[in-house]
């Protein structure tokens, strides 16, 4: 056999059995990550199970506070999509060309007292009892996300303002550094409640903790929700992206007490 073709021959065995040896398959490429903000946790997870189970597409969530996030990214966090609980930190990360675009409204959300069972406190959404209580003695701990960086914080401020408590109970707060950690300060008998999301409020294993009150919308800025897309984000992000414009995704929005941007 001449010597090119044995040469040609072992080559050929050398790559078969490569081919063959276990461990050399593929790897599957990691999931996309979308950074969501925390008021999102139950309503998302649900959409997005929906989503994979439609398209066969695998995202990676992560849930935070949406400032921290706007932080993270400017940093160069790999996040590919964020979904923002305040579109001013889009509009900024945009600005910083860290986006593809000036991103979608996507929902409006909503605040509410929610007081665990047992409380002194009532579920008053106008917050008369808080200030009844806080004069009497009655609270000694209350529980907000923590306002510098959290969106609800920051509305959770603006309406204590607006009925002049903030001062006053500024002692007795504890934050939580996003609503979700807020929310579980608020219904573990931590505290004698605190402000936190419609969204939250509404799920099953929260709605069971206690009673909740919602907050007139006017007693602060809107909680205008805004979703973009990072420059490198995948097709499947891109497909989650649109899919959340979509009639039964949009449903499970609205199950959890968001607005709509058309409603």
């Amino acid at each position: 056999m001449p010597t090119v073709r044995r040469h040609a021959l072992a080559l050929l065995a050398a790559c078969a059995a490569l081919l063959a040896a276990p461990g050399v398959t593929a790897q599957p490429q990691p999931a996309p990550t979308l950074a969501a903000a925390s008021d999102l946790k139950f309503a998302i997870e649900e959409v997005a199970a929906r989503f994979e189970k439609e398209t066969g597409h695998r995202l990676r969530l992560v849930f935070g506070s949406s400032g921290s996030f706007y932080a993270q990214i400017l940093q160069g966090a790999p996040f590919q999509m964020f979904m923002s609980a305040d579109e001013d930190f889009v509009f900024k990360l945009h600005d910083a060309g860290k986006t593809l675009d000036r991103g979608r409204l996507y929902a409006v959300g909503r605040i509410g007292i929610k007081v665990p069972a047992g409380s002194p406190l009532k579920a008053d959404g106008e917050l008369k009892d808080l200030a009844a209580a806080l004069k009497g003695g009655r609270l000694q701990k209350f529980a907000i996300a923590n306002p510098d960086h959290a969106p609800y914080g920051m509305r959770a401020r603006e309406a204590l303002q607006r009925v002049g408590l903030w001062e006053a109970i500024q002692p007795k707060l504890v934050y939580g550094e996003n609503i979700s950690q807020t929310a579980q300060f608020a219904t573990s008998g931590s505290t004698q409640g605190g402000i936190i999301a419609l969204s939250l409020a509404l799920a099953p294993s929260v709605k069971a903790l206690g009673d909740f009150a919602l907050i007139p919308a006017d007693w602060h800025q809107p909680l205008k929700q805004r979703m973009v897309l990072m420059k490198d984000a995948p097709p499947a992000l891109r497909a989650f992206y649109d899919y959340l414009s979509t009639p039964p995704a949009q449903e499970v929005m609205k199950r959890y007490g968001f607005e709509m941007p058309r409603d």
